[in-house]
């Protein structure tokens, strides 16, 4: 066992030696056990009898824990080398040997993951994934092409809370039905016309919708950006784990920095518009108006979950870009640069299509004009 402390309280952390070399065991994406990546010595995870639970949100504040704020960076003290890591992650290496550390979950302060979905794809598959990436990218410089050499590149277990609710909504609004009447009009001639115009007619409406949502992600992490991990989406949630910290050992874990109070809130968000489209299509008709809705939830249950992302930066033109994969489907999705050479090349050339169509057309429109006026002179005389 290693030593680290949370300010200035220890708490424990595990690393997870090979019974083969007395190296260091890693999760093996892929895989259901740890591998040594020395002499490949190959360890199964034991399933044990823990479950993934739903925890009541009306529980949340007998759950142990800490306020984010409070809580200082992890010492990790290294069993191998002895060397000292500090770092605000629930798992991390060693920054001299490399040893995998990953933090008793229960003694660091914050609500213990339920579940985690456990990484698929490895390096080389996380490589293979970008490399489709940039090669689809248009209007890319070449230097994109060579994102998967990327200077860094980290498996990142990222805490989201996942909820659950049982919604009632009662909303006010209108119906809007469409009927059609002849309207008489004058054409640009002056010629005296009829036309069918379409109108609405609104009728006041009021009504109640009910829908059980299960299993509202939200990032319980600000360190990557918010709207980057939903464009990830979809998580195959139905193949975690129940939470063991082998899963993240010799990977990065970040610890939660949005509580799952505000994190709840963020779920009625966007619950919101799921409930507006039951409520349009509950008032029926042509259109609709949706003026209040006022949601109760009922049966709230929580739960916190480590998703699986590796985090890629380069380097181009003195900036840093980010990329993010999921971790289990291979979905990418990051920042990339342009090149202005190439969006410079393609807006000539377009141009220079666009001048030889009207060349093309103005040449026929001058040949036809020339053709009509030869026939009408022949026919003079």
């Amino acid at each position: 066992m290693t030593e680290p402390t949370v300010g200035a309280a220890p708490v424990a952390a595990t690393t997870y030696p090979c019974a083969g070399c007395g190296a260091r065991l890693e999760f093996a994406p892929g895989t259901t056990g740890m591998t040594c990546p020395y002499c490949g010595f190959h360890q199964e995870i034991s399933a044990g009898d823990r479950q993934i639970r739903e925890i009541a949100f009306t529980d949340l504040a007998t759950l142990a824990r800490k306020p984010v704020g409070s809580i200082g960076k992890y010492v990790f003290v290294c069993q191998r080398c002895a060397a000292r890591t500090e770092t605000d992650e629930t798992a991390s290496v060693c920054q001299f040997c490399a040893a995998p550390l990953v933090i008793d979950a229960a003694a660091s302060g914050q609500i213990v993951p339920e579940g985690v979905l456990p990484f698929d794809l490895d390096r080389g598959a996380v490589r293979d994934a970008m490399r489709k990436w940039t090669s689809s990218r248009w209007f890319a410089p070449r230097a994109l092409k060579k994102v998967t050499e990327t200077e860094s590149m980290k498996s990142t277990y990222v805490p989201h809370w996942t909820f659950d609710s049982s919604t009632v909504s009662d909303y006010t609004g209108e119906r809007g039905e469409y009927y059609y009447v002849t309207e008489s009009y004058t054409d640009d001639d002056g010629n005296q016309r009829t036309r069918e115009v379409r109108r609405t007619r609104w009728h006041r409406a009021r009504g109640t919708v009910s829908r059980a949502f299960d299993d509202v992600l939200v990032p319980g992490s600000t360190v990557l950006p918010g709207k980057k991990l939903d464009d990830l989406a979809p998580w195959p949630l139905e193949a975690s784990e129940p939470y063991q910290p082998e899963f993240l050992a010799g990977h990065f874990a970040l610890r939660y920095d949005v509580e799952p109070e505000p994190g709840f809130d963020e779920a009625r968000n966007r619950m919101a518009p799921v409930i507006e489209g039951d409520c349009r299509a509950d008032i029926g008709g042509d259109e609709q108006r949706v003026e209040h809705v006022d949601t109760r939830h009922n049966a709230v249950t929580f739960k916190l979950m480590l998703l699986p992302v590796w985090i890629a930066c380069y380097v181009y033109a003195g900036r840093n870009w980010q990329i993010l994969v999921n971790g289990r489907t291979g979905e990418v999705h990051g920042e990339r640069p342009y090149s202005k050479g190439k969006i410079a090349l393609a807006v000539i050339l377009a141009l220079i299509v666009i001048a030889v169509v009207i060349f093309l057309v103005a040449g026929h429109g001058g040949g036809s004009n020339h053709h009509a006026s030869t026939s009408t002179h022949h026919r003079r005389t």
